[in-house]
């Protein structure tokens, strides 16, 4: 599904840079399961 975001581009570089990623979709991706992953660890 596309979707069109509006993300502060230091902040998405700094994320790719730290995480190794190699695409802005990626960082994304790996952001959203991260996030997703400590929500559920904190409702245990």
């Amino acid at each position: 599904m596309a979707t069109n975001l509006a993300i502060d581009d230091s902040l998405i570089e700094s994320a790719r840079t730290l995480g190794g990623q190699k695409t802005k979709k990626a960082v994304v991706t790996q952001a959203l399961q991260e996030y997703i992953q400590k929500r559920q660890q904190l409702k245990l």
